[in-house]
């Protein structure tokens, strides 16, 4: 008698793939899912920092150099807006780290352009000087036998040298008012050490370079009209 030996194989059918392959794909869906929720929050970025032109930390609040008193025949001197040279009219700060390439430093700038913020600060530095009987920033209905144009040529922290310096460049003519005739004109600069290597640091050293700057414009001023009167 032959005795038939059969073997049982079990194979997986065509359904066991296919659930199979859904439950891949279901999770290949789902990993997709998660990473484009990533991709759609938003960036976080720094939140920027914002500075302003003071002179001097604190020159807004410090108590005035006691200055002589202007005589009753002392001209008065009105104060136009200052301008800035291409470049220099943004609120973004600027550096330098090769020769006649500009750059802008990221997330840190000017609560203002530094012309808007440089005006009240040249307003009060000639004021102080007593040499005017009065000194109006413009627009003012008021008149002035004198006037002051000024242009920021330059402001800029450069990383040009160890330390970094910050260097700022003005600009002035002093004008008669009557006759529009230039009676003095000079360019003054200003470069100062930075006492760190990051935007916190220029912003100090562009203070004390203003500050600088106004006090020799102030001295201009005084001697400019001075020499305006004794030529009369």
């Amino acid at each position: 008698m032959k005795t038939e030996m059969t073997t049982e194989i079990k194979t997986a059918g065509p359904g066991t793939f296919l659930t199979h392959g859904w439950r891949l794909a279901a999770a290949g869906l789902l990993l997709a899912l998660i990473c484009g929720c990533g991709a759609l929050k938003p960036a976080v970025s720094p939140h920027p920092r914002f500075y302003s032109l003071t002179g001097v930390p604190g020159a807004a609040t410090a108590t005035p150099k006691t200055v002589t008193m202007a005589t009753a025949t002392a001209p008065t001197l009105t104060v136009s807006p200052p301008h800035a040279a291409a470049g220099f009219d943004s609120r973004r700060i600027m550096y330098v780290r090769q020769a006649d390439q500009f750059e802008y430093f990221a997330h840190n700038e000017w609560i203002d352009t530094p012309a808007r913020m440089l005006a009240p600060l040249i307003v009060a530095a000639v004021e102080s000087s007593g040499a005017f009987r009065a000194v109006v920033q413009t627009p003012s209905p008021a008149a002035g036998e004198m006037r002051l144009d000024t242009e920021i040529l330059r402001l800029q922290h450069e990383f040009l040298q160890a330390p970094s310096q910050v260097r700022f460049t003005l600009r002035a003519y002093l004008v008669e008012s009557a006759t529009r005739r230039v009676i003095a004109s000079r360019d003054f600069d200003a470069a100062v050490p930075a006492a760190s290597e990051d935007p916190q640091g220029g912003v100090v050293a562009a203070n004390r370079a203003v500050q600088n700057v106004l006090e020799a414009l102030s001295a201009f001023c005084a001697d400019a009209a001075r020499n305006a009167r004794m030529g009369k």
